[in-house]
């Protein structure tokens, strides 16, 4: 086994602190990748305080992952040593069934292992806020040479979250586009809307957001606590709803045209009641979206490079994440944090 610092959290209520874990050796088809940057999602903040009640302990999180190839199997053909590499939501699956046969892991019939807080081979994994993590290749992923590491940490995670429900739902030079909600995920979707080609509006609560979504590239912004900013109702063909709060569905709802989509990324911690009319009578959708499989997460990050797009960050040591976790959860960040290994 390979002895590995890490941090990690202990219980719900405790505060991540340093912590060595056990990878295992470098299979056949394994990748050992040295991390240098490991980003800190929103959903690190849910599992380690157990709000989506599945949580294992003790929890080492973390699934925006990149570094350098330090070693691999002997049958690994993808990768060589010093290849910058990243780690997003999954380590394995079966790759047998049918999701798994069609490039989207993620739903896979018989579990995927996620990065954290899940098993493989019936073993714990373990995130990224540690030194190392050992990967089976076929979820190891490329980092474009334009990108630096760390700006391109949380496509890992916000970027395909992002990306997936833009190619799902077509988005192109002809659609309107509104992304609800400018944090870690929000500020991506407007690159990424933008660079397909799209008519972009950010939809936020007040005006202090007001210049960032411009600069971020949005061509309107529309300040949802003016009740006016629904007037112009049945504009857009696809409103990106990356809102983690609880809010009125319906209201954002009445801004698509007819069959207009709302397709959900944020997840809020109640459930939201719906005017089912609103979709009924302008033949509208309510759809959902996860992540992406590792073909798409490539293809992202492929996308990413060609249009140079990485996350806003604000890179923080690993012995300030504590307080980095105290700040994201009042939105205290633009817009993403991303952990410089180096201080483990």
């Amino acid at each position: 086994m390979l002895a590995t610092k890490a941090y990690a959290a202990m219980t719900s209520t405790s505060e991540l602190k340093p912590f060595e874990i056990n990878r295992r050796e470098v299979g056949a088809n394994d990748v050992l990748i040295h991390i240098h940057y490991c980003g800190i999602c929103h959903s690190d903040l849910h599992q380690v305080r157990d709000e989506w009640k599945n949580s294992s302990f003790p929890m080492v999180p973390g699934h925006e992952i990149v570094g350098l190839v330090k070693a691999v199997g002997h049958n690994v053909k993808k990768f060589k040593l010093d290849d910058r590499v990243g780690v997003g939501c999954m380590v394995n699956s079966c790759k047998s069934c049918m999701h798994c046969m069609n490039n989207e892991e993620q739903f896979c019939v018989n579990g995927a292992s996620f990065t954290y807080n899940s098993t493989e081979n019936g073993e714990p994994t373990y995130g990224g806020y540690s030194s190392q993590i050992v990967v089976n290749e076929d979820f190891v992923l490329k980092i474009p040479d334009n990108l630096n590491l760390e700006e391109a940490a949380p496509l890992l995670c916000a970027g395909i979250t992002t990306y997936a429900p833009l190619k799902q739902h077509k988005v192109n030079s002809s659609k309107l586009v509104a992304v609800a909600g400018l944090g870690g995920l929000g500020h991506i979707g407007v690159k990424i809307a933008k660079a397909m080609g799209a008519n972009v509006a950010v939809l936020s609560r007040g005006e202090t957001k007001r210049q960032a979504a411009l600069d971020l590239g949005a061509d309107e912004y529309l300040n949802i606590s003016d009740p006016k900013a629904f007037e112009n109702a049945e504009i857009f063909d696809l409103i990106l709803d990356t809102v983690s709060a609880p809010h009125d569905f319906t209201a954002y709802i009445n801004l698509l045209k007819i069959d207009g989509v709302m397709a959900l990324v944020g997840a809020p911690p109640e459930p939201s009641p719906i005017d089912t009319m609103a979709l009924v009578m302008r033949r509208r959708s309510l759809a959902g979206s996860l992540i992406g499989g590792i073909k798409l997460t490539q293809e992202m990050l492929d996308f990413c490079g060609k249009h140079k797009i990485v996350s806003d960050i604000e890179l923080i040591k690993m012995d300030y994440v504590n307080k980095a976790y105290e700040r994201l959860s009042k939105s205290d960040v633009k817009y993403r944090f991303v952990i410089d290994m180096s201080s483990l």
